[in-house]
């Protein structure tokens, strides 16, 4: 199956670039020719998970015949990265939502994979009512307020109107996984440091605010600067502090095991912590052998046993096509292009109006998807709840457990 579908996909989409038909980027109704868009990073660290997201989004279109009901999709997948940047770039994340709102047949916009991306695109594709969902970004405060910084959902939202939602867990949800998992390995006090990026300071900031509510002691140490020779003022810290675990919200392998080596020179008993970032063979690798056994990861991707039948045939064929190599962000890439093909859908005769599609995101109810059966709330959040635990073994990440976060 999945041979058909990369052949179908590079005859039906094999599009890379700006779409010809640009316009005034009005809402109103278009036509029955229909463009969804992608932006991702494809050069930099995150290039592999990208690619895999985009596989899984051409998958899904293909599938559906790049049709929905009377309506004509095409695909055209943006860079937002630089050779110079060596990830995303925030002109070239700005330029990509110019891009969709200057085309008239926009309809929806997949992206992005990082939270600061998604601040610099979503107010742009807000103006224009275009629906916009990002198959990896978990920043909480870019859906709700609680955890958020200052200002946050609302700033992102210059219409007022919600626009933006995810079909991956949010930082609440991994922030709920990693207090449970902590607390598991008998954490007694955390201390928390972060990369001064929007997603690690984030959820560490999540943590400092949920640990004290469910009686678990966290010891907040900011951000360290990741360009810093050696981290032994941190390691002194937590050391101070009493810390018998560290958590690390960041997203560089290399730092992460410079941190980690640092710190255990000094505090030789203590346990790791990891989220989802840096649940990645390169992070896995890069650790040496005793403290790869105390090193401690989530992330929403569960083992291919758990996942439902549909699930289960996802992974096989695009095993069978692509590998194995960051097969969890493709089955998120799989299902946002799913998820904006039924809000197409749900808008009905509508499907070609902006406005019509992104409201009608917001009801999708009990979904079955290849990742379970889930709805959107009214934050524009997956319902979806439950998150892995991986241990480090031999150089790869070892499953655990799955961690079941209640609804709040």
């Amino acid at each position: 199956m999945a041979t058909q579908l990369a052949v179908a996909a590079a005859v039906l989409i094999g599009v890379s670039g700006c779409s010809k038909n640009s316009g005034s980027g009005e809402s109103g109704p278009v036509g029955t020719a229909l463009t969804i868009y992608s932006s991702l990073p494809l050069q930099g660290p995150h290039a592999t998970d990208a690619q895999a997201i985009i596989n899984g989004e051409k998958l899904a279109l293909v599938k559906a015949g790049g049709r929905v009901g009377g309506f004509t999709v095409r695909y055209v997948s943006l860079d937002d990265s630089t050779a110079a940047s060596s990830g995303w770039d925030v002109r070239q994340a700005a330029k990509n939502a110019r891009t969709a709102v200057q085309d008239r047949t926009a309809i929806a916009f997949l992206g992005d994979f990082d939270a600061g991306a998604t601040a610099i695109t979503l107010p742009t594709l807000n103006e224009a009512s275009i629906l916009q969902i990002t198959p990896a970004t978990t920043l909480v405060g870019l859906t709700r307020e609680q955890g958020a910084d200052k200002g946050e959902p609302d700033k992102y939202y210059p219409t007022g109107t919600r626009t933006f939602g995810r079909v991956i867990q949010p930082d609440d949800v991994q922030a709920a996984a990693q207090l449970e998992l902590q607390r598991a390995h008998g954490c007694q006090t955390t201390y928390v440091l972060h990369d001064m990026e929007a997603y690690g300071k984030s959820l560490t900031d999540l943590l400092a605010l949920m640990g004290p509510q469910q009686g678990q002691k966290i010891d907040d140490g900011n951000g360290i600067d990741i360009d810093a020779k050696d981290f032994g003022d941190q390691a002194k810290k937590v050391a101070k502090a009493g810390a018998d675990c560290l958590f690390f919200g960041g997203t560089s392998p290399a730092v992460a095991a410079r941190l980690f080596t640092d710190v255990r020179a000094v505090v030789p008993t203590l346990q790791f912590f990891v989220p989802n970032l840096l649940a990645t063979p390169e992070f896995a690798a890069a650790l040496a052998p005793e403290i790869a056994a105390a090193t401690h990861v989530t992330s929403p991707t569960l083992p291919a046993r758990l996942y439902p039948p549909a699930g289960r045939r996802f992974l096989r064929a695009y095993r069978k096509e692509f590998g194995p190599a960051a097969e969890g962000y493709a089955m998120y890439g799989y299902e946002a292009m799913n998820a904006a093909l039924e809000s197409i859908r749900l808008a009905g005769p509508k499907g070609n109006d902006k406005r019509t599609v992104a409201k009608a995101f917001f009801t999708i109810s009990n979904r079955h998807s290849i990742l379970g059966t889930y709805s959107i709330d009214k934050n524009g959040d997956t319902t979806l709840r439950s998150y892995a635990a991986y241990g480090v073994n031999n150089g790869r990440l070892a499953f655990e457990r799955v961690l079941h976060v209640p609804a709040t």
